[in-house]
């Protein structure tokens, strides 16, 4: 899918489109790829049309050139992308689903008017310096090791939970539950993503943080209490900006919860959009 905004090259975002039923797009995080929704894809995609995205520079989807400079993930930027995709594929207002990164970026469309519902796991930018220094150090040694790994030793590693767990343990609380083959992947992919160290540019400048108010859109909000990356801690700050908002606790959760519980996360996404459809917005 081809799309453009605020005078950036275009991009082409990868994507999958499934299933029937009111529209739900899943929203990744940094490093990773659309993928990582495939826990509970299917089972959403059993009441719900399921748009899966690679978010720009990550998986198979493009980074424009010059885009260090033009700032793709800056908020009026992204939200402006994001919301041409949404066009592009006859989206009016769909209920939008985000991680981390995808998570902020959910609450970022909400505040803009352009979706019926937010459902955001782990969102990014409720964290303090302090914080943010620690889990961004994380996500560089991540990014690092999954460059240096060779190829051959990413795929022994990922045979045994033990090797799951060294190169997935940060964002999963249950490692050992992933695929070998997927966890080898997302280590590639988070080599090789072209907008990682952009995103992480982005979430450095001051207005990374989300202070905006969300008006006449249920939101939820949902934090593991295994989180390594994030600290569940945020939620409680996330629930000070947007004090209507409704936050969820994950028991046995890290970071990216699909994998460790997609039993509760398909509960919590669908009594989000619950919401939505039985009191909708005057």
């Amino acid at each position: 899918m081809r799309v453009e905004a605020d005078g950036l090259p275009p991009v082409e975002l990868a994507y999958r489109r499934r299933g029937g039923g009111q529209p739900l797009v899943l929203m990744h995080g940094i490093g990773h790829h659309l993928q990582a929704w495939e826990p509970v894809s299917d089972v959403l995609a059993a009441d719900h049309e399921v748009i899966e995205l690679d978010l720009p520079g990550f998986g198979l989807s493009t980074w424009p050139p010059g885009a260090d400079a033009s700032r793709p993930y800056a908020p009026h930027t992204i939200v402006s992308l994001l919301g041409a995709a949404f066009d592009t594929l006859g989206l009016a207002r769909p209920h939008v689903v985000g991680n981390s990164l995808g998570g902020l970026l959910a609450l970022r469309l909400g505040a803009a008017g352009r979706v019926r519902s937010v459902t955001a796991f782990s969102p990014a930018g409720f964290w303090t310096e302090r914080e943010r220094r620690r889990a961004f150090a994380l996500l560089v040694g991540m990014r690092a090791a999954a460059r240096r790994l060779p190829d051959p030793l990413v795929v022994a590693l990922s045979g045994s939970a033990a090797g799951r767990a060294v190169l997935a343990g940060v964002v999963y609380a249950r490692p050992a539950r992933r695929s070998p083959q997927a966890v080898a992947e997302e280590v590639r992919v988070l080599g090789d993503a072209p907008g990682f160290e952009s995103a992480l540019a982005e979430g450095r400048r001051p207005t990374a943080a989300f202070r905006q108010p969300i008006a006449d859109v249920p939101v939820t909000i949902a934090w593991g209490d295994r989180d390594l990356l994030l600290p569940p801690r945020q939620g409680v700050r996330a629930k000070r900006v947007l004090p209507d908002a409704r936050l969820v606790r994950l028991p046995g959760c890290g970071h990216v919860p699909m994998n460790d519980d997609p039993a509760t996360v398909v509960r919590v996404i669908s009594d989000t959009v619950r919401r939505a459809d039985t009191d909708p917005p005057a």
